[in-house]
């Protein structure tokens, strides 16, 4: 790899840091390439990514970036794992990492924050983006159709009562 391919590389690395909402680090050694395929397309489906790279390169780009602190765990064979939403890449790496022993969660970073292996896995418990946003409108919508029956009720409610006098008034 020449000079220009390894700050093409950097700059690379560099945008995954700056722009995901987390970034996991693992040890990878071990896995087959069926493996490492499965753990691309799992991630890939939840949004996210899998990058392996150089962990000097990736310690460059690391400098001055949100999530500089993981330069500690760039040691050995790493692969990283990152998505803007703040919980699919950890998630898809914890349950991964239940299902292959061979990969072991070294911690990773969800902006300025260093986690360590239980942060990621508590990442992982935390709701996605899209159950929040399903949890908020659930929560907005309930009071404004209560709302809705609460307004209507007492109109059918008159409506009921002036049909019953009409009925005594014709009798």
């Amino acid at each position: 790899m020449d000079r220009a391919q390894k700050e093409k590389v950097v700059d690379e690395l560099g945008q995954i840091f700056e722009s995901s909402g987390v970034v996991v680090v693992a040890r990878y050694a071990g896995l087959t390439v069926a493996e490492m395929q499965d753990l691309r397309a799992r991630m890939r489906e939840a949004g996210g990514s899998v990058r392996v790279a150089k962990n000097r390169l990736a310690k460059i780009a690391l400098e001055g970036k949100p999530g500089q602190a993981m330069t500690e765990l760039l040691k050995g064979m790493t692969v990283l794992a990152y998505s803007e939403d703040p919980v699919a890449a950890a998630r898809v790496a914890v349950k991964f990492a239940k299902d292959n022993s061979k990969y072991e969660i070294l911690g990773g970073a969800m902006g300025e924050t260093f986690l360590d292996p239980n942060g990621v896995k508590a990442v992982s418990d935390l709701p996605s983006r899209e159950e929040l946003i399903a949890q908020v409108v659930s929560c907005i919508g309930a009071p404004a159709s209560n709302l809705a029956g609460a307004i209507g009720a007492p109109a059918s409610n008159i409506a009921g009562i002036l049909s019953t006098l009409e009925e005594r008034a014709a009798a």
